[in-house]
């Protein structure tokens, strides 16, 4: 005979619903596309940049590592958005010194996250018309390449804006 033992979670009486979950684990998949193509331009690939197009970008020194740390620095903070469905994003893990264990504040989660999802709402969303203006130091392929790449990144502040709400309401429903 097999014993099932059902444990009750150890974050709010409420679990997320099944599409935040899905939507918070899109987001850093939405990132990669533009993030690999940052990569291939610090590697020294013109990622369908004219040469002089590329060469005006100044991609070395220095400017490899701002390439480098900018996409590392969008896929960190899109992985930020697991923490609007996941425990740690309730009560802070407790390996975290000083404020290991401390339940957090639905304030302190819901303020960044929302300003976050207004913040890359506005500067994505021109990604949306990225091959109908034209682009000099792109060649054509290139342009539509680029525009598919980031084309992604527009679904990512309304994506975290709703995470965002159900994280609002979940937890403040087991506040209630």
């Amino acid at each position: 005979m097999v014993h099932m033992t059902t444990t009750r979670p150890t974050h709010s009486d409420s679990l997320p619903p099944r599409w935040a979950v899905r939507a918070a684990h899109l987001v850093p998949l939405l990132t990669l596309p533009s993030g690999i193509w940052r990569l291939l331009l610090a590697a020294g690939h013109r990622g369908g940049y004219t040469e002089a197009g590329y060469q005006a970008m100044g991609i070395s020194g220095w400017g490899v590592a701002y390439v480098v740390g900018l996409s590392v620095a969008g896929e960190a903070l899109a992985l930020l958005t697991l923490g609007l469905v996941r425990p740690w994003g309730e009560v802070v893990p407790h390996w975290i010194p000083l404020l290991g264990g401390r339940r957090v504040r639905v304030p302190a989660a819901v303020i960044p996250a929302a300003l976050g999802a207004v913040a890359l709402t506005v500067l994505w969303a021109p990604f949306a018309v990225w091959w109908a203006v034209p682009h000099a130091d792109m060649t054509a392929l290139g342009s539509t390449v680029t525009g598919f790449l980031y084309l992604p990144m527009v679904a990512w502040g309304p994506l975290l804006a709703a995470v965002t709400l159900s994280y609002y309401r979940r937890r403040r429903a087991a506040q209630a």
